[in-house]
């Protein structure tokens, strides 16, 4: 059993680094930061239970505030927010890098799975990997609006979890997608569930984290 996670801020870079980090009870190196999507937070009950998943595995894990989030406590991002919350990403990610020896990988839910892409896509070599929880392909009942023009440009191997009934984009839509990523994909799908990836409101899809860490462990060795 992983210790309890402890708050975690780093105000020596703007934006802030704000959120929560696991420190497992016997680290092997790595180190995971994870994010949440829009008019969530860090506090998300996929994010902490993926984190101590990870964190059991032994995985360092920073679950972090984008600087959205940090600006106000409730709502989505505005159309101005998003440049600001990759150079958040990016300072939690070089936050991370200090604190352990091995590889750094960048994981978000949604919009904050969306932004770590684009900033990879900008930045390659600045994680080693990328774990992308119900990519937001395009806004529900809106399929011709993709955001998919970062794709091509995108060189960091990438595991995709994805829900068969997600509204923001069906499987075959998504397989279309990772078709135009020239790094390393996988997709994982979880059959039956949504967006939320079966964690809503007080609802668990308890068998989740373990299956998506056994698939992070094969895919990235």
């Amino acid at each position: 059993m992983s210790p309890s996670p402890e708050p975690f801020v780093d105000s020596a870079v703007d934006p802030q680094v704000r959120g929560f980090i696991h420190r497992p009870a016997t680290t092997l190196g790595d180190g995971l930061v994870l994010t949440h999507g829009a008019g969530s937070n860090s506090r998300a009950p996929l994010l902490v239970a993926l984190a101590e998943a990870f964190a059991a595995a032994g995985v360092t894990v920073l679950r972090c505030d984008l600087p959205y989030r940090q600006s106000r406590s409730y709502g989505p991002p505005g159309p101005g927010d998003a440049a600001r919350d990759r150079e958040g990403l990016k300072n939690a990610v070089a936050a991370l890098r200090k604190l352990v020896p091995g590889r750094i990988f960048l994981g978000g839910h949604s919009y904050g799975g969306r932004q770590a892409t684009m900033l990879c896509a900008d930045q390659p070599g600045l994680v080693e990997g990328l774990l992308l929880l119900s990519y937001p392909l395009h806004p529900p009942r809106k399929a011709e609006q993709l955001r998919i023009q970062h794709l091509p440009k995108l060189q960091t191997p990438a595991l995709f979890v994805e829900g068969t009934r997600d509204p923001f984009g069906a499987p075959e839509e998504i397989e279309s997608a990772l078709s135009l990523i020239p790094a390393k994909t996988r997709l994982r799908l979880v059959e039956g569930a949504g967006h939320d990836l079966g964690f809503k409101g007080s609802a668990r899809k308890e068998e989740l984290p373990a299956f998506v860490l056994a698939d992070f462990q094969q895919f990235f060795g």
